[in-house]
């Protein structure tokens, strides 16, 4: 069940019990980062190519040839695409509302198939993975616009998904999306459909947490300064970057659904997990939280044996909420 507590276990920030795989994938990246131009040198749409292609830091994702591809409607009459995982088995129980990562530039539902694939056949769930714009062409609110016009379809049935039991999550970016889509819903339409989330990795704190700032120039995926381009490129300047309706460690959490938080320790987005989790408790929501000792940034893309571990406690959270609702 989830916890109405916050516990946080020492262990996972000891250098001596960081699993060996880890610490071979922490070396890996610093020499491949070392080989690699900067992808700030290079246009935006090279860098999307070469992610979607395989050729970027992470591994090539093969497509899904049972995902499906439908076009909603959005606010103003944009449309917005998305990619749809229907449990092998042909019995769904609801949907998971999915929302990718890549820092509000880079990244595409595509990119995620393999994964979304195997958390419908472990959970029962359909999965959506919403095409949110990005930025810099389309720089914020047009990711969160977006991703709340794709939820409250799914929140009234106005999607080829199945309401039942309804859950959300996203990692890196696409955490905070879903963040800021769970506090916009409760808001601007009195709706709260979600009964549970899964937030991986998220950067929650546009104006950088202290262990995004003394990260310094080592990029393991992600260095400081790659967040701080990141965020230049989707927060046009008129806004405060502690705005809550950018940044919502900021915002009110009260009347949220329970929530799974992770991170590895070494991701320079650890503080923005720890608290963001512990704001999550103190405003009256169940929290489960589970950090791994020398994880760098979505170290669950790589294929170790820890990040296949965390996969399959996200996949447990899920089927224990729908079995144990609270």
């Amino acid at each position: 069940m989830a916890k109405r507590r916050l516990e946080i276990d020492s262990d996972a920030f000891d250098p001596e019990a960081t699993d060996p795989e880890l610490v071979e994938l922490t070396d890996w990246l610093r020499k491949e980062h070392g080989q690699r131009p900067d992808p700030w040198s290079m246009p935006v749409e090279k860098v999307r190519k070469a992610r979607k292609e395989g050729k970027g830091i992470f591994p090539f994702a093969p497509k899904d040839k049972k995902a499906e591809t439908h076009v909603h409607i959005g606010s103003a009459g944009r449309e917005i695409a998305m990619r749809i995982f229907r449990p092998t088995d042909g019995a769904t129980r609801g949907s998971f509302l999915h929302i990718h990562g890549g820092g509000w530039v880079f990244g595409g539902a595509e990119e995620a198939d393999p994964r979304l694939r195997s958390l419908a056949d472990a959970t029962g769930l359909t999965v959506v993975s919403v095409e949110y714009r990005l930025a810099p062409e389309h720089p914020f609110p047009a990711a969160p616009d977006d991703c709340v016009d794709v939820a409250v379809a799914l929140a009234n049935g106005h999607l080829p998904a199945p309401r039942g039991f309804l859950a959300i999550g996203g990692e890196s970016a696409g955490a905070h999306l879903a963040v800021l889509t769970l506090i916009r819903l409760r808001d601007d339409y009195k709706l709260r459909p979600f009964r549970a989330a899964l937030l991986v990795a998220g950067c929650y704190d546009l104006s950088l947490t202290p262990s995004v700032r003394a990260a310094g120039e080592d990029r393991l995926v992600l260095s400081a300064e790659d967040v701080k381009e990141f965020v230049l490129r989707f927060v046009p300047d008129a806004y405060s970057l502690k705005d809550p309706a950018v940044s919502p460690l900021y915002a009110d959490l009260s009347d949220l659904p329970p929530a799974r938080f992770s991170c590895g320790t070494r991701d320079l987005l650890v503080d923005d997990t720890l608290f963001m989790a512990s704001r999550w408790l103190a405003a009256g929501n169940a929290v489960d939280l589970h950090l791994t000792n020398g994880g760098v940034h979505v170290f669950e893309a790589f294929g170790t044996e820890a990040g296949k571990r965390s996969l399959t406690g996200m996949e447990a959270y899920l089927r224990e909420r729908i079995d144990f609702p609270l």
